[in-house]
C-alpha cells in the first residue's frame, strides 16, 4: 500500500513536469514565427518579387546588348556618383544639395498639404452637391471640364499668378487631387438607399444625427475610393510640378538637374524613390480605408 505512493507521486510530478514542460515549450513559441508567416503570406510576397526582379533583369539584358539605350539598373551601384546617393540618402550640404531622402522628404510634404486641402474641400464641397440635385447639375459639367487639365497645363498659369514656386506647387497639387475626392464623394452621397432617408423620416432625425449616423457612413467607401485615387495623382502631380519649377528641394526637380548634367543614373535612382513612395501610400491609404470602412 505505502509503496504504492512513491509511483503516485512520481507519476503526478511527471504529470505535473509534462505540463509545466508544454507551458514552457508554447511560450517559447509564442514569439515571430517566420515559417508560418511565410506560409501564410508567400502568395502575396513572392508573385512581386519575381515580377520585379523579371524586370531588373530584362532591362539589364537589353541595355547590356544595345536594344535600349539607357544605362542597366547595375549602374546604380557601380557608378560612383550614384553610389553615394544611394549610400549616403541623409546628406545635406546646404541649399538644394542635399540627399534623396530630404529630396523625397520635401516633395512628400508638400503632397500632404496640398492633399489635406483637396480632402476637405473635395469632401465637404462633394457632400454639398450630392444632397442638391440642383447644384449637381449646375456645377457637374464643370467639374468635368476641370478634372480633364492635366497637371503640367495648371504649373503656369500658377506661377503666373502666386508668383512663388512653393504656393504654386501647393496649388497644382490641390488642383489634381481634389476632382477624384470631390466627384466621388457626390456619388457616395447620391447612392444612399431610400429605406435609409425613409428612416430618417420615421425616426425623425435630425439633420445632425442623419449626417454622422446614416450619410457618413454610406457614403464612406466611396469617399475613401476617391482618397485613394487622389493620394497618388497628388504624389504625380508634385513630381511633374517640380520639374518645371527651378531652383527647389525636391525629388521632382532632382530628376530635372540630373537630366541637364547627362546623370542618368541618377534619375534611374530618383525613379525607384518615387516608385517606392507612391507604393507605400497607396498600400497606407488601403489599410486605412479597410480599419475605417470595416467599422
Amino acid at each position: 500500500m505505502f509503496s504504492s505512493l512513491p509511483n503516485q507521486v512520481t507519476l503526478s510530478s511527471t504529470k505535473e513536469n509534462g505540463k509545466m514542460a508544454t507551458s514552457v515549450s508554447r511560450k517559447s513559441t509564442g514569439g515571430f514565427n517566420f515559417s508560418k508567416f511565410w506560409k501564410k503570406h508567400s502568395g502575396d510576397i513572392l508573385p512581386p518579387i519575381v515580377g520585379i526582379l523579371f524586370f531588373l533583369i530584362l532591362w539589364q539584358l537589353m541595355s547590356m546588348v544595345g536594344l535600349i539605350k539607357l544605362p542597366p539598373p547595375s549602374d546604380i551601384i557601380t557608378n560612383e556618383r550614384t553610389r553615394t546617393y544611394l549610400m549616403y540618402p541623409f546628406f545635406d550640404r546646404g541649399g538644394i544639395d542635399k540627399g534623396l531622402f530630404w529630396q523625397t522628404l520635401e516633395s512628400l510634404k508638400r503632397v500632404l498639404i496640398g492633399y489635406s486641402f483637396a480632402a476637405v474641400v473635395g469632401i465637404g464641397v462633394g457632400i454639398m452637391v450630392g444632397v442638391n440635385p440642383f447644384l449637381n447639375k449646375a456645377l457637374d459639367p464643370l467639374f468635368q471640364f476641370l478634372r480633364t487639365v492635366p497637371p503640367l497645363a495648371w504649373v503656369p498659369l500658377s506661377l503666373a499668378a502666386l508668383q512663388q514656386n512653393q504656393p504654386a506647387a501647393l496649388f497644382v497639387i490641390f488642383i489634381t487631387a481634389v476632382w477624384p475626392i470631390l466627384i466621388n464623394t457626390t456619388v457616395g452621397v447620391q447612392q444612399i438607399p431610400q429605406d435609409y432617408i425613409n428612416v430618417k423620416q420615421v425616426l425623425q432625425l435630425s439633420n445632425q444625427k442623419f449626417f454622422f449616423k446614416i450619410l457618413i457612413p454610406s457614403a464612406l467607401p466611396y469617399i475613401f475610393t476617391g482618397l485613394r485615387i487622389a493620394i497618388g495623382l497628388a504624389w504625380l502631380a508634385i513630381i511633374a510640378a517640380e520639374i518645371v519649377m527651378s531652383g527647389i528641394v525636391g525629388i521632382g526637380f532632382f530628376i530635372w538637374d540630373a537630366y541637364q548634367n547627362n546623370y542618368i543614373s541618377d534619375i534611374i535612382l530618383a525613379l525607384f524613390y518615387i516608385g517606392g513612395v507612391g507604393l507605400l501610400l497607396d498600400r497606407f491609404m488601403a489599410w486605412l480605408q479597410n480599419q475605417i470602412v470595416r467599422q
